[in-house]
């Protein structure tokens, strides 16, 4: 992953000691239930390892040996936006963590080379994701997931820009915008402006800048070039149907993204001046993720059980077919042990956000009592 930065050059945030005993029992508890539907569970996984990579490829081979037709043209764009994500939540990510192909650390490594195929880099999201955003959730300065584009305000501590006053106002507006940023802004950005966060935590090898632009260019040529030349439209008609794979991506995205940390209702913890968190770090993922009780079977086998979010960081070893029972294990000892645990509808959960655009559209910190 590149070479650690000197710890001279940057203080790294640090959690309160101990971790609760409680913890320890809750992972028990957790490892029992996830042995007891492994062998199961296992072959869903397989099932999706096959179903979504090839969902993906052959709506692109619909694309362009049917795709002479308006519609089958922009449904096929639509869907290919809609299977990128899925590819993403059910595959990608778990491979982020090791867990896609069990004990097998190549596979799972070789797998992220897919997420640079749909046109992501998956070396900086790799030390976004692992470094970063699950080792300092909602810590401003170092959770890279919520820093964004200078028009958006998430962590209350920073300044207000004079254009944030109105981020409530325009951001849903950019928001269908999410995944072209990343591909084509957010990416380069993190490789090339060193004052990223990013860089506190890794020096980018030479190698790495290489495969950033050959799969930025096998990417684009082949989500717009290729279908120019085999379908022959002009590049308006190109360009509208990638608008639509972007806005497709971008929107279910965000379903996914916003609803379990960037809520009114979650902590934004401030460091002291020798970088401690004030929590430890079990009550830290508490107190800045909650739940989506959103579940059914297609939150569940196509969403990739993404409601079930504090699972995912009290446990990011464990696959996500395992987090409804998990995720019920985590709740009813949360309410036995008089634990932070929040569970939100998705509406609540995405109201919380704009709500929180909202309140940081104004330089007042109501979370000003609480650091």
């Amino acid at each position: 992953m590149g070479e650690t930065l000197p710890q001279r050059e940057f203080h790294r945030p640090k959690f309160k000691l101990p971790v609760e005993p409680e913890f320890l029992e809750l992972r028990k508890e957790v490892e029992e239930v996830v042995k007891k539907f492994s062998s199961s569970r296992r072959k869903i996984i397989w099932f999706k390892i096959l179903l979504f990579p090839s969902l993906y490829f052959a709506t692109y081979a619909l694309l362009l040996l049917k795709g002479q037709d308006p519609l089958i043209f922009f449904i096929s764009y639509i869907f290919l936006g809609f299977f990128l994500l899925l590819n993403f939540l059910n595959l990608v990510h778990d491979a982020v963590h090791g867990v896609t192909f069990k004990n097998h650390g190549k596979l799972n490594q070789g797998f992220l080379y897919f997420f640079d195929l749909l046109g992501a880099n998956s070396y900086i999201w790799k030390v976004r994701h692992l470094r970063l955003h699950h080792a300092f959730p909602n810590i401003m300065g170092w959770d890279s997931d919520l820093e964004q584009s200078p028009l958006v305000r998430i962590f209350p501590q920073t300044p207000v820009k004079k254009i944030q006053r109105y981020q409530h106002i325009y951001l849903p507006f950019l928001y269908p915008l999410y995944l072209f940023n990343w591909l084509m802004v957010r990416d380069f950005r993190d490789f090339f402006g060193k004052e990223r966060t990013v860089h506190k935590v890794t020096m980018i090898p030479k190698k790495e800048y290489y495969k950033l632009f050959f799969f930025k260019i096998l990417f684009f040529t082949y989500i717009l070039v290729i279908p120019k030349v085999v379908l022959e439209f002009s590049w308006g008609m190109i360009i509208v149907g990638f608008m639509l794979f972007m806005f497709t991506a971008s929107i279910t995205s965000l379903i996914v993204l916003l609803s379990p940390h960037a809520s009114i209702e979650s902590d934004f913890p401030e460091l002291d001046e020798s970088g401690n968190i004030p929590h430890t770090w079990f009550m830290h993922q508490l107190v800045c993720t909650n739940d989506v009780s959103s579940d059914n079977l297609f939150t569940r086998f196509f969403m990739a059980n993404f409601n079930y979010h504090i699972a995912h960081h009290l446990f990011p070893y464990i696959h996500h077919v395992y987090y409804p029972e998990v995720s019920h294990i985590i709740e009813d000892f949360s309410a036995r042990h008089s634990l932070p645990y929040r569970k939100e509808s998705l509406k609540r959960s995405l109201l919380n956000h704009f709500a929180l655009l909202k309140q940081n559209s104004r330089q007042e910190n109501i979370f000003e009592e609480t650091m």
